[in-house]
């Protein structure tokens, strides 16, 4: 069943409910005021009686038969009969013949003084009047052939009603249905057309309030975040190809030049160094590959240990130092840490230390002087790392581009390097919940700011 169909059946069925509880209660308060006012009317005619017959002395019974039928309004087969208190009909509007009235109902009437029920389809009103030269037990029934005749005519109306009302309910609710949904089905054509070549699409965003309007506002930034995603990967394909090209480009002309002539042995050597050296640097740039897909596949880190980040810095800082010991990498604590405080922080060590050794050789390799300043502070929710340089510098329109993987700052093409170091590194830190910053001036430095959560277990 289609959304609109559901919502045109639950609409009307809601409707049609409301509507048959209304008409109910519009019959049975109809049907109640017919029966009470109908039993008025008997209750009247019996009371009358009982008064002529108590009243007036030494009235002719044919003269009171007379009276009743002359003077009042005439009920449809109606019935008088006044008994005593053994049973015996002292009076009836009618033939006797015609008249049978139960003994129970009698009793009935002179235990409860007043009854109102049913006797067959006609309705009885008995009267108990102790009251006079001897108790009267008083009888009226009478059929409301009018009374009736309007239930029916009420009853005919309200099934046609009902029928017409559930009718007209199921036609508007499916038209209301069809036009409040006609947008998602314009939404829902819209997005049938979009594919992996067509994500520069977007949709129909109509007045941008109500739900639809925002559901199709949402869908339209999904379809950006996609076209965006879909773009770096293009982008990174393209950038890797490109630093993968430059490398082998190189071995293969190393090896095409010692193939084609005799060469002597140093030159030999002088070619292997050469292929070394392009070797390293694809296995660099593969490495780095690797460690960006590493991180980009995962959401979030499966496994986390507490990790002491001031042992993870000095790690960081010895490896880099013994594959460059001209570098220079000073670390400096605040009061809380020196004070024998660790900061600790829940996470992957190696990616950390991967994080932490990208910051510490691009602040040196930037440099002039090839020294970098590492500071570490924490309070009790976070350890922030700060590495400091005083190199080349980023231009400022250039700063938000830097975390791009393949990107690089004009003034550091001069430089060795693929543009990966610290798109890697923003990724690490996302992974650990927290955030990196950099601030930068042209010629005068650097400082890059890792924020990360401390471990719950830690004590300050």
């Amino acid at each position: 069943m289609t959304i609109r169909n559901r919502i045109a059946f639950q609409f009307s069925f809601i409707v049609a409910g409301i509507l048959i509880c209304y008409s109910l209660i519009i019959y049975v308060r109809s049907d109640n005021y017919r029966q009470t006012e109908f039993f008025d009317r008997l209750e009247q005619r019996a009371r009358t009686v009982v008064r002529f017959l108590t009243q007036v002395e030494e009235l002719d019974r044919n003269l009171l038969r007379i009276i009743d039928r002359k003077t009042l309004i005439t009920l449809y087969d109606q019935k008088v009969m006044v008994f005593d208190s053994g049973n015996q009909l002292l009076y009836s509007s009618i033939d006797v013949d015609s008249v049978t009235i139960p003994v129970s109902v009698l009793e009935q009437i002179r235990q409860e003084k007043i009854v109102r029920t049913w006797m067959g389809e006609q309705q009885l009103f008995g009267l108990y009047a102790p009251e006079g030269p001897q108790p009267l037990t008083v009888v009226a029934t009478a059929y409301d052939r009018s009374g009736q005749a309007e239930l029916r005519n009420l009853r005919r109306t309200i099934v046609w009603s009902l029928l017409g009302g559930i009718g007209l309910t199921v036609g508007l609710g499916v038209l209301f249905a069809g036009q409040s949904l006609r947008p998602i089905s314009r939404i829902n054509k819209q997005v049938s057309t979009i594919n992996a070549r067509s994500l520069q699409q977007r949709l129909d965003e109509g007045n941008r309030q109500d739900e639809v309007a925002q559901l199709a506002i949402n869908f339209n930034q999904v379809l950006g975040r996609l076209q965006q995603a879909f773009e770096q990967q293009r982008t990174f394909i393209s950038h890797a190809s490109h630093e993968l090209r430059t490398p082998l480009a190189a071995l293969k002309s190393e090896l095409q030049l010692s193939l084609r002539h005799p060469l002597p042995a140093d030159q030999y050597q002088h070619i292997l160094r050469n292929l070394t050296d392009d070797t390293d640097r694809i296995i660099d740039l593969t490495n780095s590959l690797l460690v960006l897909a590493r991180t980009l596949e995962t959401p979030k880190l499966q496994v986390q240990h507490i990790v002491l980040l001031d042992d993870v810095i000095f790690m960081a800082r010895d490896e880099l130092l013994n594959a460059h010991p001209h570098y220079r990498i000073d670390v400096r604590f605040s009061d809380l840490v020196a004070s024998g405080e660790h900061p600790e922080v829940r996470g992957d060590e190696l990616l950390l230390r991967r994080m932490l050794l990208n910051l510490f050789d691009n602040a040196c390799k930037y440099s002039a002087d090839q020294r970098a300043l590492v500071y570490i502070a924490q309070d009790s929710n976070t350890c922030r790392v700060s590495v400091t340089d005083e190199g080349i510098g980023i231009a400022a329109d250039q700063l938000p581009q830097i975390f791009d993987p393949f990107y690089r700052a004009d003034n550091a093409r001069s430089h060795d390097g693929y543009g990966l170091g610290l798109s890697i590194c923003k990724r690490i830190v996302e992974l650990h919940n927290g955030h990196i910053d950099v601030t930068s001036q042209p010629e005068k430095g650097s400082t890059f700011i890792v924020v990360l959560p401390t471990s719950p277990t830690a004590t300050f």
